[in-house]
């Protein structure tokens, strides 16, 4: 995700003079061909995250365009008050992007997390906030920000994401993109979880459940139309997210849910439970932990969904014996 923002960055600095890169002492091997193409629009401004914000939001004030760069919750949670009260507070035109959401450097421990990041920066008025799900929607993400005013969080990936979608899809800030859609369970993923909420909703098609899988790069503003029409279609919302299960996407839906009247749709939020975890590991490894493996995720949606049928009062099936069943007959 980090080369496709940068390469998508680089075309919009070609065509737009206001545009701007500053990192936090970071991002090499990545971020040299803006810093060579454009050297009077790159700064680096050391490690200070304080005055990164405040220097991006006094270039903002002056007419720039500009973007900050840093890894984790470097950019977000270590000058937040600057972020809230240079930046949003005077609506400056500033694009906070953070590489390596979720637990991506997991190997360098908690203090590298970014599992709070979502849910802090939606609660900033006049922040927009948008978690691409994988290289392609980076790419169009990037090219959106860049004509929108305002602040903007940007939270990607590290690297590696595979792409998911087959050719660009429409994009447009604020929009959630339907991959496909389903009666029984509907996947609502954010960020670099759509690879794997595609491969368990085919896993579970393959068993015969009826399956959809919604891309929700846009979490501040968010779809709430999809939503709505996606509660009307299907019995069960799981939503996936590499993030705490409090403040972030499977918060922002419930809160639109809640709203939708006669509405009979169950919620069943997968993420990153309420604790630090401090175990040591890569990216894949800490998935595993907290739930979020492909696997995991089929887990997740069986069991929501049994439980909802029992809860309306159906008869409660087999769900797991019927999967494995499925799974033999066509060995």
């Amino acid at each position: 995700m980090r080369t496709a923002f940068i390469r998508a960055l680089r075309e919009a600095a070609a065509t737009d003079d206001r545009v701007f890169l500053l990192v936090g002492d970071l991002g090499y091997s990545v971020v040299e061909p803006f810093a060579q193409e454009f050297p009077n629009r790159f700064l680096n401004i050391g490690v200070a995250e304080q005055n990164l914000a405040g220097v991006a939001a006094g270039l903002a004030s002056s007419g720039k365009v500009v973007f900050t760069y840093s890894i984790g919750n470097f950019p977000t949670l270590r000058c937040l008050e600057h972020i809230r009260n240079d930046i949003c507070y005077h609506q400056a035109d500033v694009k906070i992007v953070a590489v390596g959401g979720g637990m991506a450097y997991g190997s360098l421990g908690m203090t590298h997390h970014a599992t709070e990041d979502l849910a802090i920066m939606r609660a900033l008025p006049g922040m927009e906030v948008i978690a691409p799900g994988d290289p392609i929607e980076t790419t169009l993400a990037t090219r959106a920000i860049v004509t929108r005013p305002g602040p903007c969080y940007l939270r990607l990936g590290k690297a590696g994401e595979p792409v998911v979608h087959d050719e660009p899809p429409p994009f447009t800030v604020g929009k959630a993109l339907t991959l496909s859609r389903g009666s029984d369970v509907t996947f609502v993923s954010t960020g670099g979880m759509l690879a794997a909420a595609v491969q368990a909703a085919e896993q579970l098609g393959q068993t015969g459940f009826s399956v959809g899988v919604v891309s929700m790069p846009t979490i501040k503003p968010l779809d709430a139309d999809c939503l709505r029409a996606v509660a009307g279609q299907c019995e069960l919302i799981v939503t996936v997210e590499e993030h705490n299960v409090i403040g972030g996407l499977g918060s922002a839906v419930s809160e639109v849910l809640v709203g939708v009247h006669g509405s009979q749709v169950g919620l069943k939020k997968v993420g990153v439970q309420d604790r630090f975890y401090e175990e040591i590991g890569s990216q894949e490894y800490l998935r595993a932990q907290t739930g979020l493996t492909v696997e995991q995720l089929v887990d997740a949606a069986e069991t929501g969904l049994a439980e909802r049928r029992l809860t309306n009062g159906q008869p409660e099936k087999p769900i797991r014996k019927q999967r494995e069943s499925a799974t033999r007959g066509n060995a």
